[in-house]
């Protein structure tokens, strides 16, 4: 099984960007289809991205779409989210998951996804 540890997160204010990381061990990550989710306090995980095996494919949040950038580099096990323009609502938690499929789709429902990183904190300050 695949585990995922997220970096990146920080305090930034409104208007400046972020790029998050989410690095993985265990196996190759050449298999698994990925999403960014994220949960702020009090609410309801919720999706953000999502990128497709081969990263040919995305899918974004309307909240973010325009704004933020997923991407992968297979070759380094990583998967990135590349946050501009930022916003004092994009304050979470944002987490990485990953599904092993053979297929090119991209997943935007949480409950497509088997493996979970722990999390890195965004704060947006205004």
């Amino acid at each position: 099984q695949v585990q995922l540890v997220e970096s990146g997160g920080g305090l930034v204010q409104a208007g400046g960007s972020l790029r998050l990381s989410c690095a993985a061990s265990g196996r190759t990550l050449s298999n698994y289809a990925m999403g960014w989710f994220r949960q702020a306090p009090g609410k309801e995980r919720e999706f953000v991205a999502a990128v497709s095996v081969s990263g040919s494919s995305t899918y974004y949040a309307d909240s973010v779409k325009g704004r933020f950038t997923i991407s992968r580099d297979n070759a380094k096990n990583t998967v990135y989210l590349q946050m501009n323009s930022l916003k004092p609502e994009d304050t979470a938690v944002y987490y990485c998951a990953g599904r092993n499929t053979g297929n090119t789709g991209v997943y935007y429902s949480e409950h497509a996804y088997n493996t979970w990183g722990q999390g890195t904190q965004v704060t947006i300050s205004s």
